[in-house]
């Protein structure tokens, strides 16, 4: 079977609030030493799929410089297999963005056809799971499939979060619903296709003739094809999470944790590939104390770190404390400071004796109310928070703040601290 693997890794996602304001969502840090898009590309290698086109959109710099030519996945090979970077265009027929992950797909069409592909597998980049794809593709060959959805259970209060499959005793889908409400449905898709590639490009050349679509696959194109063509679904039961917010994320993080976490990232047999900075060894000097957590390579420890996960070359200083909380590259805690419960994008200073998360009186934050929840704070790229400051729960301090952002040494929770240029516009 021929296949060319797309992996969608292109819009924002504004439930991931200041994390996903620089950077495509695929790109963000998880587990330390990884990015969310490492999942999906070590998954196909892995499963022997060697043809991968990565169509990205949105902020694209930080992940383009992080999967590179693909090397760290043996993805750097001659044509037809490889790594390729499928980005927006424009010509007399296209505009410079993507329109829809339907529309991504068509704007493509010609790159689709040339590949003379069997089957079009396309993936989510921003998914966090080990799947082998062959049984998935074998699968869909043996039922003659034009489309074939990998699917996985759903608990009842999250249903609109997901498409929702509805099957009869031959797998075959004969409903499918975009985020309903309410379903009677307990199956829901994971974001993972395989497409007969001819019937793809039929109804993809259909979908743009419709004034009426948002070119999108989950609400227009399966519904055609559900209605059309043979749609059978592919059940997995191993763990997969969509981490599309910053609950999902950080959670799904500190749960890696457990002394046997469903995400197993051990396992020899399935790597997680990514591209590794050269860094030195973590460096525990006296006083450090590290308990329940992941310490990635350049770390420097002096002071304590209960359940948190650190990316490369974090520096905790003598008498600081991290607490269930998320640390990304090169960010600096200073002496006594103590993080608690938060999530901290790269390279931020957390001065001397600044406290962060450790309000006791809970407020919504007052921009994101619905985003940032649980008692989360959330430090955004390159912030500066000033020595002896409290910083409260459920608080957004934007990339690149100061001292002379901040209403003050004390934020109340539930702030939102601005940077003066986001400010001007």
């Amino acid at each position: 079977m021929n296949v060319l693997t797309l992996i969608l890794a292109g819009g924002r996602e504004r439930r991931l609030s200041i994390l996903a304001a620089h950077r495509a969502k695929p790109a963000l840090p998880f587990a330390g030493k990884y990015r969310i898009v490492d999942f999906a590309l070590s998954n196909c290698v892995n499963s022997g799929l060697r043809r991968v086109a990565l169509l990205t959109d949105y902020r694209p710099q930080s992940l383009l410089d992080h999967v590179g030519l693909g090397d760290p996945w043996d993805l750097n090979r001659r044509r037809p297999n490889g790594l390729f970077i499928w980005q927006p265009f424009r010509d007399e027929f296209n505009e410079d963005i993507y329109r829809g992950t339907a529309g991504a797909l068509l704007q493509n069409r010609r790159w689709l056809a040339d590949a003379e592909s069997d089957v079009t597998l396309v993936l989510s980049g921003d998914q966090i799971y080990t799947m082998d794809y062959r049984p998935l593709l074998e699968a869909h060959a043996q039922r003659g499939a034009d489309l074939t959805i990998g699917v996985v259970p759903v608990p009842p209060d999250q249903v609109d979060r997901f498409g929702m499959v509805t099957l009869d005793d031959q797998m075959r889908v004969v409903g499918f619903q975009e985020k309903p409400r309410q379903t009677t449905s307990t199956l829901g898709s994971m974001g993972v296709y395989v497409f007969n590639t001819k019937t793809l490009l039929q109804r993809l050349q259909e979908d743009a003739r419709d004034p009426a679509s948002s070119h999108d696959i989950g609400r227009n194109l399966i519904p055609r094809m559900v209605q059309f063509d043979r749609v059978h679904a592919h059940v997995f039961d191993g763990y997969w999470q969509d981490v599309g917010s910053l609950q999902v994320y950080w959670r799904s993080q500190l749960d890696l944790l457990a002394e046997e976490p469903r995400l197993d990232l051990n396992n020899p047999h399935w790597v997680i590939h990514t591209r590794s900075e050269e860094r030195p060894p973590v460096k525990l000097l006296p006083g450090a104390r590290v308990q329940r957590s992941l310490i990635s390579n350049g770390c420097i420890i002096e002071g304590q770190v209960i359940n948190s996960v650190l990316s490369p070359g974090v520096r905790v200083a003598p008498g600081a404390v991290v607490r269930d909380s998320i640390v990304m590259l090169d960010t600096v805690i200073d002496a006594d400071a103590v993080v608690d419960r938060c999530i901290v994008d790269e390279q931020v200073r957390i001065g001397t004796g600044a406290r962060v998360g450790v309000d006791e009186q809970v407020r919504p934050n007052m921009t994101e109310p619905e985003h940032i929840t649980d008692g989360l704070t959330v430090i955004g790229y390159g912030g500066h928070i000033p020595a002896s400051a409290t910083i409260g729960r459920q608080c957004r301090i934007d990339p690149e703040t100061t001292v002379d952002d901040l209403p003050g040494l004390h934020v109340p929770s539930g702030t939102t601290v601005m940077h003066a240029l986001q400010l001007a516009r």
